[in-house]
């Protein structure tokens, strides 16, 4: 379920198909529980929701201590499709839109991309997983 991706995007990813699975460069996974701020929301296809930094030892084991703007992330057992919620086995593709905030269950914000119901879409870590790589950008020295 597409939620809010351009196709000429989509196209640049890099993403494949694997018996039947989207194989999607991701910069980090992250887990449902510690998805905050958005988590209900009636839609995914507007706005955000917020990946929660109190327990930064926590995000530290996760690899999300290094999250930049413009990185793809896979969220596990977030189901995106129509609304935010928890759904084992769902997954769902963000990009991140903003950062670490101080207030309870703020943090990194995520904007949807994509998601499904049913696990049929799998993340491959990789460290240029960023919309920036996707498009080109030159690094600013």
């Amino acid at each position: 379920h597409c939620v809010g991706i351009d196709p000429d995007l989509f196209e640049k990813m890099g993403i494949v198909v694997e018996d039947g699975v989207l194989i999607v460069p991701v910069a980090a996974k992250v887990p449902a529980h510690l998805m905050g701020s958005g988590i209900g929301e009636f839609s995914s296809a507007a706005g955000d929701y917020d990946i929660m930094t109190a327990d930064w030892k926590e995000i530290q084991r996760h690899g999300l201590d290094h999250l930049r703007y413009g990185d793809v992330v896979l969220l596990e057992n977030c189901d995106n499709t129509y609304g935010r919620g928890y759904l084992t086995g769902a997954v769902s593709i963000g990009v991140i839109v903003h950062g670490d905030c101080i207030l309870m269950g703020h943090g990194p914000g995520v904007s949807t991309l994509f998601s499904a119901k049913t696990p049929c879409i799998r993340g491959r870590m990789d460290a240029h997983a960023n919309l920036a790589d996707f498009m080109g950008v030159p690094p600013v020295s």
